[in-house]
């Protein structure tokens, strides 16, 4: 049965809004996993737009399921990781300027520095994912670097789904190729011996397909979520998505 991890990330976006105390992450995080959230995922950026070192000390006191940190592979975020001692660290490519991440790590050019994250976190106890494209090359890369589990990149696969320029083209064989493509790349990391995961734009709408993929194991979804529940309160909205990725199987 597959995993959802619940993104907060976007809780701490309204409160940095007002620079303010709420509403908290912590508090949001303990009802995700009363909805039955199997783990809390979120993204300390250098920036500091949302999350704040302050958040993942108290999450790590709070969270009782699984803490999946998103961070690029810096110095100053690994040393943050080694302090706080989440469960898993997932590596990602951050750009100051972009809105939210843009597409998966290229592990084959920064090859050196990725190894040097893995290696510290491992050593540290701390499994490490790697989220990257559907790409053959860099789940072999990936592999070659210790990496404990990938996070497949679902961005291409959502914007198919969300139908960009005319919205009465629904551009099913595109998005056939795009799942064959994600498939295809999961498979190969299961022969790797590698996690799989899948994160970034996926909704209520288009998660389905993605939940059929036999070898993936966790999701990571968070603006869907947050979205929903700013309509309907978090603990529905987790309560869905969990029946939207788990009535895919019947």
């Amino acid at each position: 049965m597959s995993r959802l991890n619940v993104n907060i990330d976007h809780i701490a976006t309204i409160r940095q809004a007002r620079r303010t105390n709420e509403p908290n992450p912590v508090s949001a995080a303990v009802i995700c996993e009363l909805a039955g959230a199997d783990g809390i995922t979120t993204h300390l950026r250098s920036d500091r737009r949302h999350i704040q070192d302050y958040d993942l000390i108290a999450l790590k006191q709070v969270v009782i399921t699984h803490l999946n940190v998103e961070m690029a592979a810096t110095e100053e975020m690994v040393e943050i990781a080694l302090r706080v001692k989440p469960d898993v660290v997932t590596l990602v490519p951050e750009r100051p300027q972009e809105i939210t991440t843009e597409g998966g790590l290229d592990v084959i050019s920064h090859e050196e520095t990725i190894k040097n994250a893995i290696d510290k976190l491992r050593d540290s106890g701390i499994f490490v994912s790697l989220f990257i494209d559907p790409d053959l090359r860099q789940i072999k890369a990936a592999s070659k670097l210790g990496s404990y589990q990938i996070e497949i990149c679902t961005a291409n696969y959502a914007r198919l789904n969300e139908n960009p320029g005319d919205p009465t083209v629904r551009r099913t064989r595109e998005i056939e190729i795009e799942i064959e493509r994600i498939q295809t790349a999961a498979r190969a990391a299961t022969r790797e011996e590698l996690k799989v995961a899948v994160g970034h734009g996926l909704t209520y709408r288009n998660v389905g397909p993605i939940a059929l993929i036999p070898e993936v194991e966790e999701f990571n979804i968070g603006h869907n979520i947050i979205a929903r529940a700013a309509l309907v309160g978090l603990d529905r909205a987790v309560r869905e998505m969990i029946v939207a990725i788990r009535t895919s199987f019947i």
